[in-house]
């Protein structure tokens, strides 16, 4: 088999690590799995009956149009259901688009230790992607703006609220970059975390402006990260161009029954906010009571910076993970002087709580050891 040139120079790699490679490499299972973002609180109760009852319909195909689900996000928000589309996560959305309008040689900005599936599809594309630093440990739309009348990109990426550190710009500073951007650049916002976010946070939804195509899911405060249903908003010339290039039947018919019964349990989600909320603070105390400090965060986890350095950040890691927690980090500098854990249940944070100072203390004595 030849394959094309473009994949001959792509690396053999993957985003992300799950935690079943490393329970597989490992030999034993994690006790608290608190590093990949997933909302531990679950689905509806509401979405998982609807789920359970649609299961015996998996012998037909999901509906190709998303029609019900794209017609309840559309009466969610008061827009057209011509103004949104449903795809298999936001991960399988940005893809998309970058089909839509990347090839090689185009040039694409984000900053330098975001998200990296986007990346991923940039560089699968032949995109050149350009990279700007965090300032004060988040994404910075004026140095967006500033990358973006140097190179003139097809895309910008911002994450609002950003991950891997949980932080965030105003809608205000938001549409502040809209007006800034040079006319040929479309503002990619990715929102995945925006319900766990403060009110500032949100950028005021105008989906018929064209200079943006916003991004959220279903996999975060609505608990279905297994179930792989996102959703784009945007002019209704770039939501319908997904049609051309889109897996019609990526969705299956349990995962749009799910989502769409979760979206009606709105009572649910303010719940599972709240939890979130109340983790989160948890979390943070438990870094303050051993001496170390987090990062405010308007997502599901929380950017504890470990003091010293990356190096010093993957000890603390890999001792986490020896006792049996699973946890991620940033993986650019200076941002991976931090480690990232999610929300968890209350025995996930007992746990993390009992642990933490052993693995603390193993890790000051090994990283002082190597210096």
């Amino acid at each position: 088999m030849q394959f094309t040139g473009l994949m001959d120079t792509l690396p053999e790699t993957v985003p992300f690590v799950g935690p079943e490679a490393l329970e597989r490499t490992r030999g034993r299972l994690f006790k608290a799995r608190i590093g990949a973002n997933e909302n531990v609180f679950g689905p509806s109760p509401k979405a998982i009956e609807a789920m359970q009852k649609t299961v015996s319909e998996g012998w037909q195909y999901g509906d190709p149009e998303n029609h019900n689900l794209r017609h309840a996000i559309a009466d969610f928000y008061h827009i057209k259901p011509s103004n949104v589309m449903v795809g298999e996560g936001i991960d399988g959305l940005l893809g998309y688009l970058v089909r839509m309008v990347i090839e090689p040689g185009k040039k694409v900005v984000t900053s330098l230790g975001a998200y990296p599936t986007f990346n991923y599809h940039v560089v699968g594309y032949g995109g050149d992607l350009i990279t700007v630093p965090y300032v004060n440990d988040r994404e910075d739309p004026q140095s967006l703006v500033e990358m973006a009348h140097k190179v003139k990109p097809t895309l910008v990426y911002l994450a609002n609220p950003d991950n891997p550190m949980g932080t965030w710009s105003s809608g205000q500073e938001i549409a502040a970059m809209l007006d800034e951007l040079p006319k040929e650049t479309l503002l990619v916002l990715d929102e995945a975390y925006i319900e766990f976010a403060p009110s500032e946070a949100v950028l005021t939804l105008n989906v018929d402006d064209p200079r943006v195509v916003r991004f959220r899911t279903f996999s975060k405060a609505y608990g279905m990260a297994g179930m792989r249903v996102g959703y784009a908003l945007g002019e209704e010339r770039v939501i319908s161009a997904f049609n051309r290039v889109r897996n019609h039947f990526g969705m299956c018919r349990v995962s749009q029954a799910g989502a769409l019964t979760s979206l009606n349990d709105q009572e649910n989600l303010i719940q599972v906010v709240k939890m979130v909320g109340d983790a989160r603070d948890r979390i943070a105390d438990i870094a303050t009571t051993n001496g170390l400090h987090s990062l405010p965060s308007g997502a599901n986890f929380v950017a504890i910076d470990a003091g010293r350095d990356g190096d010093f950040a993957r000890i603390l890691l890999s001792e986490l993970v020896n006792r049996d927690i699973f946890v991620r980090m940033p993986f650019a500098v200076p941002q991976d002087r931090c480690i990232r854990i999610s929300a968890g249940t209350k025995t996930d944070l007992d746990y993390l709580e009992e642990v933490f100072p052993r693995a603390l203390e193993t890790s000051n004595h090994i990283y002082s050891e190597k210096n």
